[in-house]
């Protein structure tokens, strides 16, 4: 299988040859390539032999290489490699969608770029496809929800407000919302929207999937003034909202290096220590969020900051304690084996 380096090389040379009205010759396409001339001839020969209808003719006393014209017309856009990688990147991240109308859309777009390649191409460029995999994990089913997706859709673009019935997570009970749909937003595998709730007078977040029945109304709205999608958002740690709050988390040497490597959030700060670890800072909105994310480094973490934050997580690690020693000791409580 052609390596990353060779498959950028060989589609440039392909690129070159499409948009050459008379050919290049093999110094001209080695100087073009930043290639030597042994390497550009193993290149010609390698997709000669994949398949594509390369030649070489005398022009002039010089012996130029072209390609087809058939094969010219077949490739109206000279897409880079990137691109074409770009496209089977794409291929995996649609998974996520199956089932809305997004997915059908973005597959159909996905075919209707791929059936502007000839044969040849599509050939070579399956070993492309070969480098690149997405891994999108966990994510939701939601052909079941498919036409309350589109019903959202419609409503946001129709600016028309909707009444819904909820199903509140926390309090596991259902309600009424009459909610004005500014946006669909995916993240982390689930889809959401974004509106002003009449019923709580604030912009709020609701998970697609936990709507139960919604119906567009003929009353329509405006998108409160000034809202910013990303202004409304960034505060946030990942989807709740909540009243800012400063955190400051010790990291241990072994889980620093983890944390070093990503932006977690827009108010980040690290603090190295002498030992290895650091001191993780930040201000979100609310703290429900960021205690998953603490616990789930176990002890390779320890909140500073804020007080309340670290006694919540001292309480459940309290409990958690209490019921993995019940397990052991072959007493189950309240845990259903």
């Amino acid at each position: 299988m052609p390596r990353g380096d060779q498959l950028a090389r060989q589609w440039k040379i392909i690129q070159t040859l499409i948009t050459s009205r008379q050919g290049k010759s093999a110094a001209d396409l080695a100087i073009e390539i930043e290639c030597h001339p042994r390497t550009l001839y193993r290149d010609l020969e390698a997709l000669q032999v994949a398949g594509f209808p390369i030649y070489t003719e005398k022009v002039e006393g010089k012996n130029l290489w072209s390609l087809l014209d058939t094969l010219k017309h077949h490739i109206p856009i000279p897409f880079s490699l990137t691109e074409l990688m770009a496209l089977y990147f794409s291929t995996d991240m649609l998974k996520a969608f199956k089932g809305t109308a997004f997915h059908d859309s973005l597959e159909s777009l996905s075919k209707k770029i791929k059936a502007t390649l000839p044969p040849e191409s599509m050939k070579y460029l399956k070993s492309v496809q070969q480098t690149l995999q997405v891994g999108i994990k966990p994510y939701k089913d939601y052909a079941r929800f498919k036409e309350i997706i589109n019903r959202v859709n419609e409503a946001a673009l129709q600016k028309r407000s909707v009444e819904m019935v909820y199903y509140t997570m926390s309090r596991k009970k259902e309600g009424k919302r009459k909610v004005d749909p500014y946006r669909i937003w995916f993240f982390n595998g689930t889809f959401y929207l974004i509106g002003y709730c009449h019923l709580r007078g604030e912009i709020r977040i609701f998970a697609l999937d936990r709507i139960k029945m919604l119906h567009p109304t003929k009353e329509s709205f405006e998108v409160a003034e000034g809202f910013d999608f990303e202004e409304f958002l960034r505060p946030s740690f990942g989807v709740y909202q909540g009243k800012p709050v400063k955190v400051r988390i010790w990291f241990s040497p072994e889980a620093a290096g983890y944390i070093k490597e990503k932006i977690w959030h827009d108010t980040q700060e690290i603090v190295p220590k002498k030992d290895g670890s650091i001191v993780f800072e930040a201000e979100v909105a609310g703290t429900e969020e960021i205690k998953f994310w603490v616990m789930s480094w176990g002890a390779k973490a320890l909140v500073f900051e804020p007080e309340s934050l670290r006694e919540e997580i001292r309480a459940e690690s309290a409990d958690l304690a209490e019921r993995y020693s019940e397990l052991a000791e072959g007493r189950t409580g309240s845990v259903v084996v």
